[in-house]
């Protein structure tokens, strides 16, 4: 049996994918690139060229069509003059082995933290989000028709959907999705939605925008859903402002409209904020249930479990802010003091905290890339048990906001206390 998962097997396969649009062409450099979770990204040189090689992971297919819907999006977008990679040439499985498509490489950066703090993006956080709203723009008036595959989604029916598969529950999901179901508003328009546009499935050069990537989410639905879903404090990743944490609502809007985007409706931009905030919430639930299912063990995930109370804080400041201002203020109460018990020295506690500073100060300056960053991952869930066992058990919640609101900071104080001070 053809191993596809093997470095020569794949760059055979990707010189008999480009040969019938570039000739006959010598396929090297093959490398297997980091990130993605549902996908595959493999850079290559095709003659003269760098290209991409994004695909589903042999033995795990996507959803039939979806890599052709894809190159289908991003064709239609570069035919209207919009930043997304070249598409060079996609293929059903018949020759790659699995579903991919082949396009050409765009230089610049995606990862959030070095485009919020590199110099050499300095020149570039300036203009990103109105960049990023012009983009919408173009993406919304494409025509419909030219994409055939795309097809409409009720994002939130799909989310809460999964919410009743996973064994944890949360009462502040249960309250955002009942004001959501009687607040919901009429849809602005029927247009391609590229369902994830964010800071890390952008591509950013010393100038700004440079391409957006990660089209696997792309859907027939209402522009706001990519409005808000740029705007969902996740994708902050701790900077202030309200969009990526480059730039404020009021730009992304301006820039969206000025562009040719449809009036916003804020009213309707603050439902759609709700509802992502509470899809990314399931989402991490989602996550989490995958690592605890043993569908597929990984501490990353399981430490993704824990970015719930993040959500939730973030809905109680958008559905009940005066109760969240009120939880906020208040003062918390003392860890509890570490006494040894029958167990002895080192406590659990002084335990973990060996573990964690052995993570932090040996582990992760030693190493790089997804290395390092799985071993910051780790260490973080060290540092969450350290809070937890500093507390005494929470008592049960009310349902009021105000009771919810409360609950809800003394569990984000554990699993994430940067989050309560931004």
């Amino acid at each position: 049996m053809t191993d596809l998962s093997s470095p020569a097997v794949v760059q055979d396969r990707v010189r008999l994918v480009l040969e019938p649009i570039l000739g006959a062409v010598e396929v090297s450099g093959l490398q297997r690139l980091t990130g993605g979770a549902s996908r595959e990204t493999w850079a290559l040189r095709a003659g003269h060229d760098d290209l991409i090689l994004r695909r589903d992971p042999p033995g795990r297919p996507g959803t039939p069509g979806s890599m052709r819907l894809e190159a289908d999006v991003m064709r239609a977008c570069h035919r209207a003059g919009l930043r997304v990679p070249q598409v060079v040439a996609d293929d059903d499985g018949a020759i790659l082995g699995t579903a991919g498509l082949v396009m050409r490489r765009v230089a610049g950066e995606t990862l959030p933290r070095r485009i919020l703090r590199d110099d050499t993006f300095r020149a570039a956080r300036p203009v990103l989000v109105a960049q990023i709203g012009e983009f919408l723009a173009g993406l919304h008036a494409i025509d419909v028709g030219l994409v055939p595959g795309a097809a409409a989604i009720d994002s939130l029916a799909l989310y809460w959907e999964s919410y009743g598969i996973v064994a944890d529950h949360s009462p502040v999901f249960e309250r955002a999705y009942a004001w959501l179901q009687e607040a919901r508003p009429s849809p602005a328009a029927t247009v391609l939605v590229h369902g994830d546009l964010r800071l890390g499935n952008v591509i950013v050069d010393e100038r700004g925008l440079a391409a957006v990537i990660d089209w696997e989410l792309v859907h027939l639905g209402d522009p706001l859903e990519d409005l808000a879903w740029a705007c969902v404090k996740a994708w902050r990743f701790g900077a202030p402002l309200d969009v990526g944490g480059l730039g404020t609502i009021d730009e992304l809007v301006g820039a969206y409209e000025s562009a040719g985007g449809r009036a916003v409706d804020r009213q309707a931009l603050h439902w759609w904020l709700v509802e992502k905030t509470l899809q990314w919430g399931i989402g991490c639930m989602g996550q989490a249930h995958a690592h605890l299912s043993g569908a597929v063990r990984s501490h990353e995930l399981a430490a993704i479990g824990r970015r719930v109370a993040e959500q939730e804080w973030d809905l109680i400041e958008l559905l009940a802010p005066d109760e969240w201002r009120r939880a906020r203020a208040e003062p918390r109460p003392d860890p509890l003091p570490d006494a040894a018990g029958p167990n002895g020295r080192p406590t659990a506690r002084e335990l973990l905290d060996a573990v964690h500073q052995f993570l932090r100060e040996d582990v992760v300056p030693g190493t790089t890339g997804h290395l390092s960053y799985q071993a910051r991952v780790a260490a973080n869930m060290v540092a969450i048990v350290e809070r937890e066992l500093a507390q005494a058990p929470a008592p049960a919640a009310g349902d009021t906001w105000g009771d919810l609101a409360r609950a809800t900071r003394d569990k984000l104080a554990i699993a994430n206390p940067k989050h309560l001070a931004r």
